[in-house]
């Protein structure tokens, strides 16, 4: 039986005001699995994001997050990144002064312990960026800075690609992409995937768009703190045609690990 790449049991988390946000989240990832976590605003969606990812802005008070069997809720976000966790954020920030080149060399440097030249980091990259369809000149330009929305997102795409992580958290990857770039940008998740078949990925949106490109095993819906109901893409469809009132109003309970 396949062990599970990433945990999340009974998951309680809280404001660092003391405000309660999730309410007991289970999760269960198996390893080249793509699990889809679907919410109105407001749900608590980028909390658990955030808390995946070792967030100091919310609190753990009940329950553990697992990653390859060791109890990372502990784990601050460095340690996480270090071990293998990746996060695309919904608004990544702006880092003027630092290239795209200098911010993955130090980021794979600090996750792998390796020190690459600026030359083999850049033959690296520019493989990359050839199979993501980006303009090479992308590498030296600022982080972010002057980025549409849509090269934000596959700049994201391009430091999960060098970066080779084992578990991805994509946090509203599709908020703000128009369907041409939507399209690119889940094209370059296939790419990632193509080359780590075991890549675990929670993909966390509110549209079905992106689910037509991901083509996700599970599908979650998150609805005040609690993952109400689990299942597969006939989920997204329902939720197409009843809106997010039909799993407001079903009571269904938790079901977020289902066999």
């Amino acid at each position: 039986m396949t062990k599970p790449l990433f945990e999340v049991e009974d998951l309680h988390v809280s404001s660092a005001e003391g405000v309660g946000i999730l309410h007991g989240v289970n999760l269960v990832v198996l390893p080249g699995e793509v699990h889809a976590l679907m919410g109105p605003n407001g749900s608590g969606k980028s909390t658990l994001a955030s808390i995946l990812l070792g967030s100091p802005e919310y609190v753990v008070t009940k329950g553990s997050i697992r990653f390859k069997g060791d109890d990372i809720t502990d784990w601050s976000a460095d340690v996480r990144g270090k071990a293998g966790l990746f996060l695309a954020f919904q608004y990544p920030l702006e880092v003027a002064g630092v290239s795209v080149i200098n911010f993955l060399r130090q980021a794979l440097s600090a996750r792998k312990g390796i020190d690459l030249s600026v030359l083999e980091l850049r033959l690296a990259i520019m493989d990359w960026m050839d199979r993501l369809g980006m303009d090479p000149s992308f590498a030296d330009r600022y982080l972010n800075e002057g980025f549409s929305g849509g090269e934000k997102k596959r700049n994201e795409i391009l430091q999960m690609a060098i970066l080779e992580p084992e578990m991805a958290v994509l946090d509203e990857t599709d908020s703000g992409l128009d369907i041409d770039a939507l399209r690119i940008v889940a094209d370059g998740i296939a790419e990632v995937r193509s080359d780590r078949p075991d890549l675990g990925i929670v993909a966390i949106t509110h549209y079905r768009r992106l689910l037509q490109y991901l083509r996700p095993d599970v599908v979650h819906i998150l609805m005040e703190g609690r993952i109400v109901e689990s299942g597969g893409a006939e989920l997204a469809e329902r939720l197409e045609v009843g809106g997010f009132d039909e799993f407001r109003s079903s009571g269904s309970g938790d079901r977020g690990a289902p066999a």
